[in-house]
Order: structure tokens, then sequence, then C-alpha cells
């Protein structure tokens, strides 16, 4: 079993409540938008794995070093991120041609700011978008998820709340 990590829209943003939320991982994966490459350092040194997408809003120094898609598999579980990728019945289109090659079982996105967590029966995959956990934006509370991949299933799957948007650490 791997204990997974996710976050998205961190917009140049980190703290230690991410940190200690991310501490016992063993992959961290952020789906975009992280606005500086400071942050993908932060979170680079965290757990043995780290994988992440560039954003709409990451610059020439995130893009050099994250892909706009990762597909991979874990424990059995093919996994495809990117950042602009919608949810269930409403994919964005660069997002549906991704899924029809790949055929994940779990598909992650960011973008939205809204924590999502839907099955796609039709596609059989779940869908995750951990929401935002930076401080820009419309969010109202900084969120990530924490979960576990075993035998090829997302397992104990948790909604992590980081505190206010708009709240001084």
């Amino acid at each position: 079993m791997k204990r997974i990590g996710l976050l998205s829209d961190t917009h140049g943003y980190f703290d230690e409540r991410i940190a200690h939320h991310l501490r016992d991982c063993d992959e961290i994966w952020h789906a975009g938008d992280f606005g500086s490459a400071a942050v993908v350092g932060a979170l680079e040194v965290l757990a043995p794995v780290f994988r992440g997408v560039y954003g709409n809003i990451d610059g020439a120094d995130v893009r050099r070093t994250e892909p706009l898609v990762q597909d991979f598999v874990v424990e059995g579980l093919r996994v495809l991120i990117t950042h602009i990728g919608g949810y269930p019945g409403h994919y964005a289109p660069a997002a549906r041609p991704l899924l029809d090659a790949a055929r994940p079982g779990l598909f992650v996105t960011g973008h939205s700011h809204i924590l999502r967590v839907m099955p796609d029966k039709g596609r059989g995959l779940l869908h995750l978008n951990p929401g935002a956990a930076g401080r820009h934006g419309f969010h109202q509370v900084r969120t990530l998820l924490r979960f576990g991949i075993d035998a090829g299933k997302v397992v104990d799957l948790q909604a992590v709340e980081l505190g206010k948007r708009g709240a001084l650490e």
C-alpha cells in the first residue's frame, strides 16, 4: 500500500500545515498552479516520490520541471493527472482524448478550487480534485486530500481542511 498526499492550486503559497499533513506520505502529487518553483522544491523533499503537473498560472520555471500530464501506475492503479480536466459529465475538451487513450482508474485534476470526489461509472474511474491549498482564489477553505492506494483501489480517503483562505498563519 502507498500513502498519497494530493494538493493543487497553491499559487505560490506553502505553509507548515501543508507540510504537517503530508509528512507521512509515500508520494505527493500536485495537480497544477504551483505558483513558483519554490513550492515545487518544498514539496519534493517531503516524500520519497513527488509527481506534479503545471497549471495555467505556472511560468517557465515550473514548466521546465513539471509536465502538462502525468500518466503512471501505482499499486496496480492507472492514474492520470492534468490541471484543467473538468469532472464527470463536464470534462474539458482536451481531457476527453487523454481519458480515452489512458483509460485510468483514477483521474486527478485541479483548477476549479472546488474539492470533488466523484465516481464516473461510465468510464470506470474515480475523479479527485483536492480543491485549493493556496490563499488566492474564490474558495473559502484551503484543502488537500490524503488516501491510500492498495491493490488497485483508493482506500482511506480523507479531506483535510487547512484553514480559511485569507487567514494569516
